[in-house]
């Protein structure tokens, strides 16, 4: 049956119910639904029944499905013993007793933030937390704690090897590379797409030239400077939320911290992974690039996962920070606490799936074939991307609705895949870090005990510098390799910023009223 514009239905419902209800779990159920509806000669009855049939069950159940699932399951448990075991806390303990200045408090926030890669959740409230007292210490504001938490949560999660965010990202990936009948592991698919996430090195390179050159510019100079001259830490009017949720994320009394709790497992876990890959490549029997071209991704960061989180439960347990029984609680709330990464990753195999069916991406492609530019593609994405995130507040939501449509356009139009992928994950972050709802955005004001108005108006001209930085950066790669892209997009960044900092600072202000 030939849908043609019909077959935009059930991806747009599902935009539109993301944006009007700011929840994507039902967004995509009824675009699932929708589109099983239009395969059913429009009964809906018979959709209902089709949606889980066809298209709701059969992505959960086949083996990839479930070895995605528990994979999840297991770095919920490992992020929960981190928790516990506050290795964080001590990592960060280490780190303030050679912090002397307000710069250098920034940048140690800013290295903590980097190396806690493997959860955006986490990342946002253990650095917001765990750096507030050092940052106060030295009269940074708490809007400079809460943009640089921001800043380096979400991006690190898709620059980093293993991660919550990696391993929905390949799910959506692996769904598609079966779908247009592309060999290859997913995970290596996944690794090429993080030279080209521009915005997000772009984002760690502003939080860099912020810490380096202290040049602030718009409301959050005026935030730097009250926290400098008076030692106002918040504006006056500040109503941060309650440290209530931030201390029940304590694991264990500083003085009982230990770095390697931390150091020990994560290590463990990116250790594993090149081994077991060539494992499950078999090789030596396969030489090095087609074991890692052939190896069982999703089973590899399975199975490291797994000895991370034994390694840590054993270390726990060895320290008697718990017993067993409790190390059996802890796994439980692990495995609970991905509830919903489950539902949105059935969910989004699902529509995926169902545009396929309908031809969406075919009609796609024919229609931009007609007028728009392949270079303009990746820019394209990269904004599209971004506003379904602003608006609906979630990266996960905006990565399952477009990366099903931007791999099979840019298959077809002769795009890098990776370049499409990397322009869909950059829009994600972007528009979280503009958006007052997103989770980590909310998170970041949280765990540094930041009035959320005043860091999201402190934040927005920041991730504004930015995300022009990386339409140039994107618009560069359609035409250019993708490193002259990313130089071409930092030049960007770096005049602007400047600029802006000339032109919009307390100090600016300063030299016009003399």
């Amino acid at each position: 049956m030939e849908f043609a514009s019909l077959s935009l239905l059930p991806p747009l419902l599902a935009i539109a119910l993301a944006l009007l209800t700011r929840n994507v779990i039902p967004a995509l159920f009824c675009g699932v639904w929708l589109g099983a509806t239009m395969l059913n000669g429009w009964n809906p009855l018979i959709g209902l029944y089709a949606s889980f049939k066809d298209f709701v069950i059969p992505s959960a159940g086949d083996e990839w499905s479930a070895t995605v699932l528990i994979y999840c399951g297991l770095f919920g448990v490992l992020i929960t013993l981190l928790q516990r075991t506050g290795g964080a806390q001590a990592i960060a303990k280490a780190i303030s007793r050679k912090v002397g200045t307000a710069r250098g408090a920034q940048g140690a926030t800013m290295g903590l933030g980097v190396l806690i890669f493997f959860e955006d959740y986490f990342n946002a409230l253990t650095v917001g937390s765990v750096m507030r007292p050092i940052t106060d210490r030295m009269r940074v504001s708490r809007e400079k704690l809460a943009y640089i938490v921001d800043s380096t949560s979400a991006p690190m999660c898709l620059l980093g090897p293993v991660s919550t965010w990696v391993v929905f990202v390949m799910g959506l990936i692996g769904t598609q590379l079966d779908a247009l009948e592309i060999s290859g592991s997913e995970y290596v698919t996944y690794l090429t797409t993080i030279p080209l996430n521009f915005y997000a090195w772009l984002a760690l390179g502003m939080i860099l030239f912020i810490v380096v050159t202290q040049r602030d510019f718009g409301p959050m100079a005026a935030a730097e400077e009250r926290a400098r001259s008076t030692g106002k830490l918040l504006a006056d009017d500040a109503q941060p939320p309650s440290d209530r949720a931030v201390t029940e994320m304590q694991g264990v009394p500083e003085e009982s911290s230990r770095k390697r709790n931390m150091l020990v497992p994560i290590l463990v876990l990116v250790g594993l992974i090149p081994p077991l890959f060539l494992w499950t490549g078999n090789f030596p029997e396969n030489d090095l690039v087609i074991a890692i071209g052939e190896a069982e991704g999703g089973l590899s960061i399975l199975l490291a996962t797994f000895i991370a989180v034994v390694v840590g439960f054993a270390m726990g347990m060895q320290q008697k920070l718990f017993d067993f029984r409790e190390a059996m609680e802890l796994f439980v709330m692990g495995i609970k606490s991905m509830t919903l990464v489950y539902i949105i990753l059935i969910l989004a195999w699902s529509i995926g799936s169902v545009t396929s069916s309908l031809g969406t991406a075919d009609y796609l492609v024919a229609l931009v074939q007609q007028g728009v530019p392949p270079s303009l593609i990746p820019v394209l994405l990269f904004l599209l991307g971004g506003l379904v995130a602003f608006t609906t507040g979630t990266s996960y939501g905006t990565f399952a609705i477009m990366i099903p449509i931007a791999m099979p356009v840019a298959m077809a139009l002769d795009i890098s895949l990776a370049l499409a992928v990397a322009a869909v994950l950059s829009g994600g972050i972007f528009g979280d870090h503009c958006s007052p709802i997103s989770d980590t955005t909310i998170l970041s004001s949280a765990g540094s005990s930041c009035d959320h108005i005043d860091h999201v108006r402190t934040q927005l001209p920041y991730a504004l510098c930015t995300g022009v930085s990386a339409i140039v950066a994107f618009f560069l790669a359609g035409l250019v390799p993708g490193i002259v892209a990313l130089a071409g997009g930092l030049a960007t960044l770096l005049i602007l910023a400047y600029g802006l900092n000339r032109l919009w600072s307390t100090r600016s202000a300063t030299r016009e009223a003399s």
